[in-house]
């Protein structure tokens, strides 16, 4: 196992599956990144310390740009169960999922998310193939937490939106144009 990718366990795995399979190939879009790189958040939304002290990005989640974070919405310490937030390339921030296993079950279902400023959603045409990676990813989900892929990722997002969607957006308002 790759430990020295990030704190978060459940990301350290993953890197090794990512070692394996390459960058983008077992997720449409989706590759992890720097572990904490903030060029993203502070070349295109904000440089404030209030804001990025908040937010850890992990990983891209568009060929375009948009980028995915944990968001530090209290200080507990297993960061693998802060919520997940994806800034886009376009406009928009919104929270996808309300915690990293929540995030791996939505890559499964093997979409590039689309992002703007109203909402986040996945989108997949049944009739393209599959990323190269993608069997061995949903092998990996249920082998090491016993998750399946997320059947309808609308849902998964509304729920976490539903959740903490209002709560995100009044936290990052100040600090964004």
């Amino acid at each position: 196992m790759n430990i020295t990718y990030s704190p978060v366990a459940e990301f350290n795995l993953l890197k090794d599956l990512q070692d394996r399979t390459g960058y983008e190939n077992f997720a449409d879009g989706f590759g992890l990144t720097e572990y904490g790189d903030l060029s993203g958040l502070v070349a295109g939304w904000s440089d404030d310390p209030a804001f990025t002290g908040r937010l850890i990005p992990f990983a891209q989640a568009t060929c375009g740009g948009s980028f995915y974070a944990l968001w530090k919405i209290d200080d507990r310490t297993d960061l693998a169960t802060l919520p997940v937030v994806v800034f886009g390339d376009e406009g928009g921030q919104h929270v996808v999922a309300r915690h990293v296993r929540e995030l791996f079950q939505l890559l499964g279902f093997d979409a590039e998310i689309s992002v703007d400023w109203e909402r986040a959603y996945f989108y997949r045409d049944e009739d393209e193939p599959h990323s190269y990676g993608h069997d061995e990813y949903v092998a990996w989900l249920d082998r090491h937490f016993g998750l399946p892929v997320a059947k309808d990722p609308d849902a998964v997002l509304a729920s976490a939106q539903a959740e903490l969607g209002q709560r995100f957006a009044d936290w990052a308002r100040p600090f964004l144009p």
